[in-house]
């Protein structure tokens, strides 16, 4: 079996619990798996020697030639069972990794395990009504929490239930009266949270707690981003003045100030917070606050300089605008945007270099689609087939840096030295093997990749820094001979972005290029070119240099689908949609309107859905990488024959007037539209 039909066999699976990237299954379910595959995994149990009784559930992957054997030893007996071992197969390495998880005192544990069986299974009817459960006490609300032990059986406890023999059973609530005076009422703001807070979350994504680095949390609350953390064996501690006012204030690599700033009225104390803050940082802190604008505050009763909400706490909102320059005045530091409300300001020049350079880097994916070339010299061709897979990891290694990786960036280099004589030597064996074309186009996007580094440095206006890592030294000796010369090239390209005319070029063959996107014309000149976040990376230098300077005054597109980037103005605005992946009309939520020039962000929130637009044209923003593609497309060419796109004012078209033009005649049913008779 190959890669394809591998994928095809997963993709037509009926039976399973599907997330966006995998399916589980239990063995039982192998009656209702294609017998290619069912035939397949079993086969890969037995060559590995992994025998029946260590493994009952298949988790198969929908795009990656892998799949997991999965032992849950309880499945039938515990409502929730843990997980006591994986065997993880990349069948394109040919390689496999056990990890048991029997003396884990958090192991990831199962949920929803009816949709691993089959329907008529005797078990099913059983699992659903513990779903159900969980359901009714809101327990899958917040679906990150929920996959491990601990974490589990600290959300029962939060939501006030208890497991008795397998079933939630309703604990006494206790009830807390706070009593309330006329003083500001700060420890009210202290959120209880079921899952990691959103500059917490960042953090994670941002790979800051992986357990390298130790994590304070300054005004910590009542600790449950501590608790979480705590949970999974990171260093993290915390103070907060009204939950944990005698815990010492310990320096810590990366110290998260988390909307903190807006609760303080006193001015002085606000900025002594942040100095605070700051002092006991290491290498890293996180500042976030609340936003808002000035409709949402009309709502509530001005006091200084922020504004008195209904239970008596006080609230500084910020701008996203204001808040990056409240920081850059308190700290005298240039904060880095990560989301709205949410900045990143390091006091390790070194790891901020790491960061921003890593922070829009493309990888490069090599995908073996040939055979090997044949070598005239006969020790190369037995030296390459005995070290075959020290050798593979090597050009892996190359492909990545785009050049020949150093012996520190290389963790198998005495391993080369050993056989070969030197990286530089192994570089030309693998070149000879796999052919130079790779390597050259993976050169060419980290060059690339680089000058976008470089010129949004610039466009920043970041300070130019003392000291350049090791691994970006050697990237610019290898790319550019020169710091000076690169400088210089990424100059020229930032300043590009200000001419009409290469944008407008670079934006109709990008309209061409893209796998999808829609260019619009305004007086029959190019207008705008809206494309999905996950063509970006395909876009030429100028293009994302354009699109990744709004972004540094944005953050990240967590909820962000299309970007909409106005060619002749110098902006770049960003919409996101409910629905997107799974609705064939998705509905708008946000819009934020990012002005470069003015180094200024406008939000717009849809909260009322009756207000929100409709995106008809959902079609011409995505291609055959997204999974409901052809749904999507059987489903806009009907809508075609129903609605006269020509005469609706489709910026204007929200799902109730939608509903009010099809209603007669037409039916919407997920991805059906379906003609009344």
């Amino acid at each position: 079996m190959n890669a394809e039909q591998f994928k095809e066999l997963v993709n037509s699976l009926d039976v399973g619990k599907k997330l966006p990237d995998s399916i589980y299954f239990h063995k039982d379910a192998f009656s209702e798996v294609p017998k290619a595959l069912s035939k397949f995994i079993n086969v890969v149990a037995k060559a590995l020697k992994i025998e029946d009784e260590n493994w009952n559930l298949v988790k198969v992957f929908r795009n990656d030639f892998r799949l997991s054997l999965l032992n849950y030893p309880l499945f039938y007996d515990d409502s929730y069972p843990a997980l006591e071992q994986s065997v993880n197969v990349d069948l394109i390495k040919l390689s496999h990794r056990i990890t048991s998880y029997s003396a884990q005192e958090n192991p990831p544990i199962l949920h929803r395990k009816e949709t691993m069986l089959p329907k008529g299974h005797e078990f099913y009817d059983h699992f659903c009504m513990i779903t159900q459960e969980g359901e009714a006490a809101g327990l899958y609300e917040n679906s990150r929490m929920i996959g491990f032990k601990s974490s589990w059986e600290r959300l029962i406890a939060k939501h006030g239930y208890e497991l008795v023999d397998g079933r939630l059973f309703r604990r006494s609530a206790v009830n807390n009266n706070i009593n309330e005076d006329k003083e500001i009422d700060r420890h009210k703001t202290a959120i209880v949270r079921h899952e990691l807070s959103a500059p917490m979350n960042t953090l994670a994504k941002s790979g800051f707690l992986s357990g390298e680095y130790s994590i304070f949390d300054y005004g910590c609350g009542r600790g449950d981003d501590l608790r979480e953390l705590e949970a999974h064996g990171l260093d993290a501690l915390g103070w907060d003045p009204n939950f944990r006012p005698d815990a010492e204030i310990i320096n810590s690599d990366v110290v998260n100030i988390g909307f903190v700033i807006n609760v303080i009225e006193d001015q002085d104390e606000r900025i002594g917070a942040v100095l605070g803050a700051w002092e006991a940082t290491n290498k890293l802190l996180v500042v976030s606050a609340m936003l808002a604008n000035e409709s949402y505050l009309t709502q509530f009763k001005p006091y200084k300089d922020g504004v008195i909400t209904s239970r008596n706490t006080f609230q500084k909102y910020f701008s996203q605008a204001e808040l990056k320059v409240y920081i850059e005045r308190t700290l005298d530091e240039e904060p880095i945007a990560i989301s709205p409300g949410i900045f990143y300001i390091f006091k390790d020049k070194v790891l901020e270099q790491q960061f921003l350079q890593n922070r829009h880097k493309r990888s490069y994916q090599w995908q073996q689609l040939t055979a090997p070339k044949p070598v005239s010299e006969d020790q190369a061709r037995i030296l390459f087939t005995k070290h075959q897979e020290l050798l593979e990891s090597f050009w892996l290694s190359c492909l990545a840096y785009g050049r020949v990786p150093s012996n520190e960036e290389f963790s198998e280099s005495d391993k080369i030295k050993e056989v070969i004589g030197s990286n530089k030597k192994a570089l030309k064996l693998v070149t000879d093997w796999f052919g130079l074309e790779e390597l050259e186009l993976a050169k060419s996007m980290r060059k690339e990749d680089m000058l976008i580094y470089f010129a949004l440095g610039m466009f920043e206006g970041r300070k130019a820094y003392t000291h350049l890592p090791d691994d970006l030294k050697r990237d610019i000796k290898a790319f550019f001979d020169t710091h000076k010369i690169a400088q210089h090239q990424a100059k020229e390209l930032l300043f590009d972005i200000a001419n009409i005319e290469k944008i407008t070029a670079e934006c109709l063959k990008a309209k061409q290029a893209l796998p999808a996107s829609k260019l619009t014309l305004e007086n029959e000149l190019p207008h705008s070119l809206t494309l999905h976040k996950n063509f970006i990376g395909e876009l030429s230098p100028l293009l994302r240099v354009y699109v990744y300077s709004a972004l540094q005054l944005y953050g990240e597109l967590d909820e962000i689908q299309l970007i909409k980037i106005h060619i002749t103005s110098g902006k770049v605005t960003l919409l996101g949609y409910e629905g997107f992946d799974n609705s064939p009309l998705p509905q708008l939520k946000e819009r934020v309107k990012i002005k470069m020039a003015e180094q200024d962000v406008d939000f717009f929130d849809y909260v009322r859905e009756e207000k929100r637009t409709v995106l008809l044209d959902k079609i011409e923003y995505i291609d055959e990488s997204f999974k409901q593609y052809k749904k999507q497309k059987s489903f806009n060419t009907k809508l075609r024959k129903a609605i006269d796109f020509s005469e609706i004012n489709k910026h204007k078209l929200t799902m109730l007037s939608l509903y009010e033009l099809i209603k007669p005649f037409y039916v919407i049913e997920g991805f059906k539209l379906t003609q009344l008779k």
